[in-house]
């Protein structure tokens, strides 16, 4: 992805990486057994993160429209599952209400991802 956008989703994807793995790792390593579900979903979510922005940088645009499609997946399961029964997820995980707890920026960025991958035939 050698253009400016394709560029700026490379960079917030890893953003998203740092961010959700970092917290997944503190609170597996320090309140696992609080809430083992959520976190081991907030670690999924960054591994998910991990794999496009690997998968953009090096241009693998099938595997990175498979890691969009799993992204909008469990955002959107993820999201209304922490909807509709709030006491399954005791802990929020980056989904969680759809991304509230970042801006709902992991619900808003599939869609982008998607829609620049589909573009750029």
């Amino acid at each position: 992805m050698g253009s400016g956008p394709g560029r700026a989703l490379v960079a917030v994807y890893g953003l998203f990486t740092l961010a959700a793995g970092a917290r997944a790792a503190v609170q597996i390593a320090t309140r696992f057994s609080e809430a083992p579900v959520a976190y081991t979903l907030s670690a999924f979510a960054a591994a998910v993160y991990l794999v496009l922005t690997i998968a953009l940088a090096r241009g693998n645009r099938r595997l990175a429209l498979a890691a969009c499609c799993v992204e909008l997946a469990g955002v959107l399961v993820v999201g209304t599952l922490s909807m509709a029964d709030p006491a399954a997820f005791p802990s929020a995980t980056v989904w969680s209400g759809y991304g509230s707890g970042y801006v709902f920026i992991p619900l808003v960025l599939p869609f982008v991802g998607l829609y620049w991958l589909l573009r750029r035939r």
